[in-house]
């Protein structure tokens, strides 16, 4: 029998099982999707979110602890466990030393990802580099893993782990992690989550999943009707504006659009439908996802100019390119007049101050609804661009609520055996919102915790078993 089974194969079961390891345990990996696609989401991330008091290594200046509190209750809007957040703040400070033990590298902030040198400390080789790292680790280690391996069910006995169900088959541990991500890959959960609009549609049609195909929610949605207690509201999400010529799933970082501040966004209709300006963009991109999956047939357009070039990371894909305003509103299938309408009360209401995109600067509109509150210049200088929005889904934040040790709770009271980490529990630090890196932060903090806490259980298991 093994000591802890993790279930899950990204960077909060990786983290898991390889603290479980390193403390002793027997540990088995179960991760769902074949050799090739294993990772989970963790294969498209970039870099982690990090507090420090002083420059470390990749990271210049400092990012104190009440900072980084204060922007995530700004983006949360107050939806979150202030104990848990900085429980996971404060263990973003020292984490990765025991990543590079374990052979993750990093590298100073890339260029053009604007305002994360001081926040966020990037991968060498971005997420599937992290991944890769850390199950050679575990395999060095000791770690027994299996991919193919989608858990069904679970044994439980009054809020205690017994045993792992892969279909008919049965595998006992004394112990047991869940870190098998949310339920974002699973379109008809996603539609019940988001129901209809007063249009008729159904928003969840049109979305697109950056990250993988596997995480269909089923373990989640097990211990919900387990009786696990949960946190978190169905339709909040990570949940990204990106181009819509993204594949399906899997389309990952290079699909988003991050020109966003620099212009203006329309609807279908060619109007504008928010404040494209409100804040620094890795504080706020998380929200024009959502923003954009409540117009109609859940598309949104961003429209820049020349000047903009040079100012934000590059997509994959180019955007539509014209010489004229009319032409692109033309190349866009967007009705010309509303269009060249819309960019002129733009343009007209903008007043040029000290341009400066890396501070809140000066530049605004007056007297225009909704307002662009910073980085606003006239759409003057061709050629211009567009690129075409659709709502891209990373993870959902319904999950599982949790307490400082990762345990699982039943009727409020915490499993002795049973763990979760990542996806399945963020929405305790996440109600809404996001800020970019702390989804690895979360991971990697709870992963961590709970594979500490799985190889104690364990070995109080085991110390029963011989009494």
């Amino acid at each position: 029998m093994f000591d802890v089974v993790v279930i899950g194969g990204g960077n909060a079961a990786l983290c898991a099982a390889l603290m479980a390891r390193e403390t002793g345990a027997s540990v088995l990996l179960l991760e769902a999707a074949p050799r090739a696609w294993r990772g989970g989401n963790s294969q498209h991330t970039r870099n982690l979110r990090c507090m420090h008091d002083a420059p470390q290594d990749v990271l210049v200046e400092a990012y104190p602890e009440e900072e980084y509190w204060q922007d995530l209750l700004r983006v949360t809007g107050g939806l979150t466990d202030e104990a848990l957040a900085r429980l996971v703040i404060q263990a973003s400070s020292h984490c990765r030393d025991w990543m590079r033990r374990h052979g993750v590298h990093f590298q100073p902030s890339l260029s053009g990802a604007l305002h994360t040198a001081r926040t966020n400390a990037f991968f060498m080789g971005g997420g599937k580099a992290l991944v890769n790292a850390y199950y050679r680790s575990a395999e060095r280690l000791g770690v027994q893993i299996r991919y193919d391996a989608a858990v069904d069910a679970l044994e439980l006995e009054d809020g205690r782990f017994v045993a792992v169900r892969l279909g008919e088959e049965r595998i006992p541990a004394r112990a047991c992690v869940l870190a098998a991500g949310g339920f974002e890959s699973n379109r008809e959960w996603l539609r019940e989550a988001w129901g209809q609009n007063d249009n008729g549609e159904w928003p969840a049609d049109n979305f697109l999943i950056r990250g993988t195909r596997f995480n269909q929610g089923t373990l989640l949605k097990f211990m919900i009707d387990a009786g696990a207690d949960t946190v978190g509201e169905p339709s909040q999400s990570h949940c990204v504006a990106i181009d819509a010529r993204a594949p399906l799933y899997d389309g990952g970082i290079c699909t988003r659009v991050d020109c966003v501040s620099l212009g203006i966004v329309l609807n279908r209709h060619a109007e504008r439908f928010y404040d494209e300006g409100e804040d620094f963009w890795p504080k706020r991109y998380a929200i024009w996802g959502r923003l954009v999956a409540r117009q109609p047939g859940q598309i949104g357009y961003s429209i820049i100019d020349a000047k903009a070039i040079g100012r934000f990371m590059p997509p994959v894909f180019p955007g539509v390119k014209a010489d004229t305003l009319p032409e692109l509103a033309r190349r866009l299938g967007l009705d010309e007049a509303a269009f060249v309408r819309t960019v002129a009360d733009y343009n007209a209401a903008c007043r040029v101050g000290r341009f400066n995109h890396t501070v809140l600067d000066d530049c605004h509109t007056t007297g225009l609804t909704p307002a662009k509150t910073h980085w606003a210049r006239p759409l003057d200088t061709p050629p211009f661009y567009g690129y075409a929005l659709r709502p891209g889904i990373t993870f959902t934040y319904l999950g599982l609520k949790v307490d400082a040790h990762a345990a699982v709770h039943f009727g409020g009271r915490p499993s002795p055996n049973l763990f979760v980490a990542g996806e399945m529990m963020a929405g305790n630090v996440l109600g809404q919102g996001y800020l970019a890196g702390i989804g690895m932060s979360i991971g990697t903090a709870f992963g961590r915790i709970a594979g500490t806490h799985a190889a104690q259980a364990a070995r109080q298991g085991t110390h029963h078993e011989a009494a």
